[in-house]
């Protein structure tokens, strides 16, 4: 049973590495020639890059503020928690 185990691992693992190759598709039109500039290129195949790149450290900015906005608000809660349960408790007055 071990053998057909490491048989399938071994034949799940080359089809999952050779997954990859089946998506490449051959380059077609001027692409296959070499580079094409991209002043060459029709208006609807331009890309502007500029904006999906501020789009994005603008949302990776925003994503990483809220994290660190929760990891502090949470920190207080503790830290008063805390405080209260010290002065609760009965030696914590004199700490």
């Amino acid at each position: 049973m071990t053998m057909v185990k490491r048989l399938f691992r071994c034949v799940l693992t080359l089809l999952l590495l050779a997954a990859p190759l089946t998506a490449m598709q051959p380059p077609t039109g001027a692409a296959r020639d070499g580079f094409v500039p991209l002043d060459s290129l029709p208006p609807q195949e331009q890309l502007p890059a500029a904006p999906l790149l501020i789009a994005a450290y603008v949302f990776v900015w925003v994503l990483l503020m809220t994290y660190l906005w929760s990891i502090a608000r949470r920190l207080g809660k503790v830290e008063r928690e805390m405080q209260t349960l010290q002065r609760r408790s009965p030696g914590g007055a004199a700490r």
